[in-house]
């Protein structure tokens, strides 16, 4: 399994919080917000939806939520692929 953040914010401004919560995961950044696009959560304002989503090795989203969801829940969710 492959953990991973995205969102549209600067590389600087991803090395920053990485480096304030050292997270043990990579975070992507999509400056011209095509991944957004592409799963659906760009809003029509420009924003970006936060949204999880879990993505099976062929690609297939097993996992869609938004918002934070519960550790609880991802671990549930994970458990259930």
């Amino acid at each position: 399994m492959v953990l991973a953040g995205i969102n549209p914010g600067s590389l600087a401004s991803h090395q920053k919080f990485a480096g304030l919560y050292d997270f043990g995961f990579p975070l992507l950044v999509d400056p011209g917000k095509q991944v957004a696009q592409s799963y659906g959560v760009l809003k029509e304002n420009g924003g970006v939806s936060r949204t999880v989503f879990l993505v099976d090795g062929s690609g297939v989203i097993r996992y869609r939520v938004a918002g934070a969801p519960s550790t609880a829940e991802l671990v549930a969710a994970v458990d259930a692929l």
